[in-house]
């Protein structure tokens, strides 16, 4: 379980199927319309006017050494705090809570608690990574700030893809629907050491509130060990008054990743 915790809060959720309405396509992207400038600008348009969301999820856990079928209650308010309950067979299991400035969880399996910054999150999956680059994974948004980038353009099958023009230590390049402007996948290779990390989305659904997609396929790899895991939104409610309870037991002990 310790293996897999950290890589569940940078993957907490923000969508559901209820209440879903299908999104009138926009023009393809063709001709004068695909330029860097344009995709960014209706990238950035895209829907996600939320304060909090309480979720329920589905995942699907898999590495060189295990696979696991979990469950998940999230509770998130934007851009400050996002609470993660992992549940098996209904009981929890754990739970995790990530600020803007830390990292904390606590598993009830062997009693262990960890308290810490980014650094773990970032050695696991092989980036840099901060609570907004977080957020924007599990929304569908691009986890760098396009706009304070150089990048070139090219076409993948019909889709416009972006790729950082840049000399330091990492490749990154995303993918988008040519129609929306959604996020189809984002790609972060850091050349030495050598560590991967993709994300694929699918089935976006259109709320009130944001244009979420419905599943991330998410592809880890470094030191030649391989993490997937599938995320499946299941359903979620906005803008409650939500409360984030999260304490560590009594006699659980504090360990170092």
């Amino acid at each position: 379980m310790r293996r897999i915790l950290p890589f569940l809060l940078v993957l907490a959720l923000l969508s559901c199927k209820s209440k879903q309405k299908t999104i009138a396509s926009q023009p393809v992207v063709t001709g004068e319309t695909a330029t860097v400038s344009n995709i960014i600008k209706n990238h950035y348009a895209i829907k996600r006017d939320f304060k909090t969301a309480y979720i329920k999820a589905n995942i699907d856990y898999a590495d060189d050494k295990q696979s696991l079928s979990l469950s998940a209650d999230i509770r998130i308010k934007k851009d400050e705090i996002i609470l993660v309950s992992i549940k098996m067979l209904g009981i929890t299991m754990a739970k995790a809570i990530i600020t803007p400035t830390q990292v904390r969880y606590y598993e009830k399996i062997g009693g262990k608690y960890f308290e810490g910054d980014y650094k773990t999150l970032s050695n696991l999956l092989g980036t840099d990574l901060n609570f907004q680059k977080a957020q924007n994974m599990l929304l569908g948004q691009t986890i760098d700030d396009l706009s304070k980038g150089n990048y070139s353009l090219s076409m993948e099958e019909g889709s416009p893809k972006l790729e950082e023009i840049t000399r330091e230590n990492f490749n990154k390049s995303y993918l988008f629907d040519g129609n929306s402007f959604w996020l189809k996948r984002q790609e972060i290779t850091q050349k030495t050491p050598v560590r991967k990390m993709m994300v694929n989305y699918s089935n976006y659904n259109s709320y009130p509130e944001c244009v979420l997609p419905g599943e991330l396929l998410i592809f880890a790899n470094q030191d030649n060990k391989t993490t997937n895991i599938t995320i499946e939104y299941k359903n979620a409610t906005f803008n409650e008054d939500l409360t984030f309870p999260y304490s560590v037991p009594g006699g659980y002990e504090q360990i170092k990743l």
